[in-house]
């Protein structure tokens, strides 16, 4: 059975430099930068699994793609992590809607897809739209393909599509402590 919860709304300030993240804590941001096809956003996270993230916002694709720097440990095997969402900028500020879809990548092996079931359930309870929904399929099937077509390698995928998504050195990253 699934989880049921209500769409994960998260907010970035670009002006400020702060996240408020789905729980409504406000983040303070290391670095944010704006592209033509996105923002990227790095910070600090007390999280108990990891100390820092790393994400970057594709409203075209409906995508976020982040990179979760996990606590010494944490056994987690994934490369990329990417939500699927509506992805809105107004203002300096961007906000995500989190469409209950997740893919998990390790590069090289076939593209995870995640919580299908909780978009039904959310669609069914009337939580989302049917056009989110249809969205939130439209982009996971895009994403998928074209991973797949790509050698199952995300960043090939998005190079072929004109996006170079940069990301921080690994070993430069020092993780918050967690709470």
């Amino acid at each position: 059975m699934t989880d049921l919860h209500p769409v994960k709304q998260e907010t970035f300030n670009t002006q400020e430099s702060v996240n408020t993240d789905p729980k409504g804590f406000l983040r303070q941001v290391d670095t944010y930068k704006v592209t033509d096809f996105g923002l990227y956003m790095a910070r600090g996270a007390n999280h108990p699994r990891f100390g820092y993230l790393e994400s970057w916002l594709l409203p075209e694709l409906g995508l976020r793609a982040n990179i979760f720097h996990f606590r010494e440990g944490v056994n987690e095997q994934q490369d990329f992590y990417i939500d699927v969402a509506e992805i809105q900028v107004e203002d300096n500020v961007w906000t995500t809607r989190d469409l209950y879809v997740d893919l998990v990548s390790n590069v090289g092996q076939p593209v995870t897809v995640l919580d299908i079931d909780e978009l039904a359930a959310a669609t069914s309870a009337g939580l989302i739209t049917a056009d989110d929904a249809e969205k939130a399929i439209d982009a996971t099937l895009n994403a998928v393909e074209g991973i797949t077509r790509h050698g199952d390698d995300p960043m090939k995928w998005l190079r072929s599509k004109g996006i170079e998504l940069t990301w921080a050195d690994a070993s430069s990253i020092e993780l918050v402590p967690a709470e």
